[in-house]
């Protein structure tokens, strides 16, 4: 899909990240460092600091010229720096077009060539299965389920780890 790009963020991103941004169902899948509501100031600060932080790969998903979500991979520390956390969101009116799948090949492949990484992972909470799928379909595999490790929303849920590895 060429009509599917990955950008660094810009502060001019700020409306129409808040007319995606403050939906529950995107945040229900997210940790709660992502507020919902989402604000006008949490849309600032936000913006802020990832233009003015070079270190985080924080990156937006453009469809056809259209800013509709972000992507990211955190560069892990100490005994885990060659390994990266992915981390992602859609705008709920894109989802199901094959949009996160291309994305998350695209961050992939730029954090093995660029970042020198030889393993992306995340958690995924148990009832996100559009994500589950996502991952799949991107070669990541199912490393672990963390049982009754999540407390979102006044529930417990298991998370369930992925990872994908740099091939030579």
């Amino acid at each position: 899909m060429d009509n599917i790009r990955l950008r660094k963020l810009k502060i001019e991103d700020k409306e129409r990240l808040l007319e995606f941004a403050n939906n529950e169902k995107i945040s229900i899948n997210l940790r709660d460092g992502f507020p919902h509501p989402y604000t006008e100031m949490d849309a600032e600060r936000f913006l802020s600091n990832v233009v003015n932080n070079l270190q985080d790969q924080i990156f937006a998903i453009e469809y056809n010229g259209i800013y509709v979500g972000n992507i990211s991979l955190i560069k892990c520390t100490d005994v885990y720096r060659k390994s990266a956390e992915i981390g992602y969101l859609l705008d709920e009116k894109y989802w199901n077009k094959g949009i996160m799948s291309r994305a998350v090949d695209l961050i992939c492949e730029y954090g093995f060539r660029e970042m020198d990484i030889v393993r992306i992972y995340t958690g995924v909470f148990e009832y996100n299965i559009a994500s589950q799928k996502v991952l799949e379909r991107c070669g990541f595999v199912k490393e672990a389920v963390f049982r009754k490790s999540i407390f979102k929303n006044g529930k417990i849920w298991d998370e369930i780890r992925y990872a994908k590895f740099k091939t030579q």
